[in-house]
């Protein structure tokens, strides 16, 4: 007879989701109709699926999500958005990622962007490679602090920028980048061409872009790097978080 003594046992042993299964199975009289394999099975899938959960847990928490839920099953697919579920579909099993290409997202303020460049970003989690969600102001104001403390994590921060393997980079020039800035992110740009993805959201078309950086030719230097190339998803549509409060109060 399996006694609580056993199932404390599996947790020891360090297989606890396949011991909390087998409790819920004794105490459920509804697990009695099935087979004795199959019930073998449903404690050694309940424990796959945890170990599977806890591997993506740590590239997930390190990837620094605004929104670590975010999945490419949870995309809304309204019409007006111009969004196909085949286009999303190429994108989830990251090919594009194993490929080193730039992907990038443009619509209008709260259109979806930047959730549909986290879910992809937590697909790529899943693969598993190594992720980094930030928004691109946060990226250079973590840099300035970095080289005005002059204790060589500036070097350490840039080359992380450098060489984790999916870099998203979002609210891309929402805000101009002055001339160390636009140093900075040349570096990064040119360092991760052809050797990294990196997935960009922005509320500017690309001919609006030249306007946020300090220099012509800095400016052409980096564009030049983001858009050769480049995937494009042009979203359009409702204001997404106006659309998830509507559904709330309906």
């Amino acid at each position: 007879m399996l006694t609580e003594e056993h199932l404390d046992m599996l947790t020891k042993f360090r297989v606890r989701a396949m011991g909390d299964k087998l409790r819920e199975m004794v105490e459920d009289d509804a697990y009695d109709r099935y087979s004795f394999e199959e019930r073998m099975e449903m404690p050694i899938e309940a424990e796959a699926s945890a170990r599977r959960d806890r591997k993506v847990a740590k590239p997930v928490r390190e990837a620094r999500f605004k929104l670590p839920s975010a999945c490419a099953g949870d995309i809304v697919y309204l019409k007006e958005r111009k969004l196909g579920r085949d286009r999303v579909a190429r994108l989830a099993p990251c090919g594009w990622v194993e490929d080193r290409e730039v992907v990038v997202i443009i619509s209008k303020t709260g259109c979806g962007k930047s959730f549909i460049s986290q879910a992809l970003g937590n697909a790529a989690c899943r693969r598993p490679f190594t992720v980094r969600y930030a928004r691109l102001a946060d990226i250079m104001d973590d840099l300035n602090r970095c080289r005005a403390a002059g204790d060589g994590s500036y070097c350490e921060r840039m080359d992380a920028c450098k060489r984790v393997q999916l870099l998203i980079a979002d609210d891309f020039l929402t805000t101009p980048i002055a001339t160390q800035g636009a140093i900075d992110l040349f570096e990064i740009m040119e360092a991760r061409e052809g050797r990294a993805a990196t997935p960009i959201a922005s509320q500017l078309e690309p001919d609006e872009r030249y306007l946020r950086i300090e220099g012509e030719l800095m400016a052409d230097s980096i564009l030049n790097r983001v858009a050769t190339g480049a995937r494009y998803i042009d979203l359009d549509g409702p204001n997404m978080r106006e659309y998830f409060a509507k559904k709330r109060d309906s």
